[in-house]
């Protein structure tokens, strides 16, 4: 399990990926809705490592807005290695500029993040379902396109650990 920097989305796109969670549970796909007690929420991790201490990256994140009304545009499906479906996010000026501060800010207070999502690595996506039966991922894909494209803005950040039950709140 991992620890992670979550962005949050606004009501109408969370509703939006919340659905698309149940149609691809209805196609026998299991979703994030489904994992971890239904404890998950649609968002874009800014960082991810094995764990994170929420006060250390809270006062390395001291004066930053994490959760900055960013505009995200959701425009693709994608996998990663292992099954891994989620939306992809278009990459803007802003969007890195802020991924880039926060990964400098937390760097420079020493914590210890996951290579893949240093910048210049990092994909912006919305985790959709962990492991997908490799017969239905077609299937799984065109559910996927069906919500896209896909608008959004961040309205809220935390640093979670769904694993140690930790989900603090960042500005």
């Amino acid at each position: 399990m991992v620890a992670a920097l979550e962005c949050y989305l606004d009501t109408d796109a969370t509703r939006r990926i919340r659905a698309l969670w149940d149609a691809l549970e209805s196609e026998g796909v299991q979703s994030m809705r489904s994992l971890l007690a239904q404890r998950h929420r649609p968002h874009v991790s800014l960082a991810v490592a094995p764990r994170l201490d929420p006060d250390r990256v809270a006062e390395a994140l001291t004066a930053t807005v994490v959760a900055a009304p960013l505009r995200l545009v959701f425009q693709h499906a994608g996998q990663f290695v292992g099954r891994v479906l989620w939306l992809g996010v278009t990459p803007t000026a802003e969007l890195l500029a802020q991924h880039a501060l926060v990964h400098d800010r937390l760097t420079r207070a020493g914590v210890e993040l996951a290579e893949h999502y240093r910048p210049g690595r990092w994909v912006p996506h919305c985790t959709l379902s962990m492991r997908v039966p490799n017969p239905l991922m077609a299937v799984a894909v065109r559910r996927c396109l069906e919500v896209l494209p896909l608008e959004a803005t961040v309205v809220g950040a935390a640093v979670v650990d769904h694993a140690r039950d930790i989900s603090r709140p960042l500005p």
